[in-house]
């Protein structure tokens, strides 16, 4: 049974863009009341000077960003930079909700971690990322929403991972799918990149251009999608993982492909369609499109939404799944706000929408 009382959320982190996503969801929220807002080089500032669209909530000043500010809420946001949380999260007690937004708990093997971010571990958490598929081979054990109830520490995914890993998925789980020959290539919104001011994330130098980033099998993405394709049921993964930045504010398009696994070479496009129909045919906010309709990432801006397309391409035995996200809703803040609604006993879709905003 749901309280009358609204939960109390605080937000580190509340002066960047992943906090002010979750700020701005939280301050519609039917069960949410935003308590204490903390920042590090912004701290003493208001909210408003840095966050101007979140206007219920301008003349809110940002605290440091300490245990003890955080402290008497019922669910904690840390919306900290990779390498921060785990400290931060350690000081909280155990029957506060704590979200990462950060990486810091994501990874179960600590030798991944400190190969991709090189330091050390800080644990494992619940993994928020409600779809994931439990299971392998066609017998599917559930979804990872199953692990996320009455949990009390929650590790947000990363925004490229949900992409890549909601188009492959229901291929793997099943089989139909050869693990060991994946390739991904994405185009990627600015605001992935945080607010930091680095001379590449200009303008100047970002409008009327596409640049790579992280290639060659550097991005600190590729062990969490190894890790979830592997919780979908593969036994062994290889990928190639290109993603590129590209002039949008938000937004993610992931094009994953992977050739049919043996036994599975004669499969046709309806076949391979019927797959990812009953993946996904009761997701309440990841769709696959009709036929012929196209992922386009203006269409998930500001929603929960994850829409996915799949193609068989004969001639390559490989199928193709496209997927559109916006990297800040469903990507960090919006996927947090589910699994905090299921973490709390809430309405999955509470205060969250499926409806973008276009043009």
């Amino acid at each position: 049974m749901v309280s009358n009382e609204p939960f109390t959320v605080a937000v580190a982190g509340a002066s960047g863009y992943a906090g002010g996503e979750f700020l701005r969801l939280a301050a519609r929220h039917p069960h949410l009341r935003v308590g204490t807002l903390t920042a590090h080089s912004n701290a003493g500032s208001r909210l408003g000077e840095l966050q101007p669209h979140l206007r219920s909530l301008a003349d809110r000043v940002l605290e440091p960003t300490t245990p003890e500010a955080l402290a008497g809420h019922d669910v904690v946001v840390l919306g900290l930079p990779h390498g921060a949380s785990g400290e931060i999260a350690a000081r909280l007690p155990d029957d506060v909700l704590v979200l990462d937004l950060g990486a810091d708990h994501r990874l179960a093997s600590a030798s991944d971690w400190e190969q991709f971010y090189g330091t050390s571990h800080a644990g494992t958490w619940p993994y928020g990322l409600p779809e994931l598929i439990v299971g392998a081979g066609g017998s599917a054990t559930g979804t990872q929403r199953d692990h996320l109830v009455g949990a009390r520490r929650v590790a947000v995914p990363g925004c490229n991972v949900t992409a890549v890993t909601l188009g492959l998925q229901p291929g793997v789980a099943t089989g139909l799918l050869d693990p060991t020959d994946v390739v991904a290539v994405l185009a990627n919104g600015y605001s992935g990149a945080g607010k930091a001011l680095k001379p590449h994330l200009l303008a100047a130098e970002g409008l009327g251009a596409a640049a790579p980033y992280a290639v060659g099998g550097t991005h600190r993405h590729i062990p969490e999608i190894t890790q979830n394709l592997r919780t979908a049921g593969a036994a062994d993964v290889t990928i190639s993982f290109t993603p590129t930045l590209v002039p949008m504010a938000r937004g993610i398009l992931a094009t994953a492909t992977a050739r049919l696994a043996p036994g599975h070479e004669a499969a046709g496009a309806d076949e391979v369609r019927a797959v990812w129909e009953q993946a996904y045919a009761d997701e309440p906010f990841v769709e696959l499109l009709p036929r012929g309709q196209w992922p386009s990432t203006a269409a998930t801006t500001g929603a929960n939404t994850a829409l996915v397309q799949v193609a068989l391409d004969g001639a390559a035995g490989r199928v193709v799944t496209v997927t559109a996200l916006d990297n800040l809703a469903k990507g960090t803040a919006g996927q947090a706000v589910q699994a905090m609604n299921i973490a709390l006993g809430l309405p999955e879709t509470a205060g969250l929408t499926t409806e973008g905003v276009a043009p």
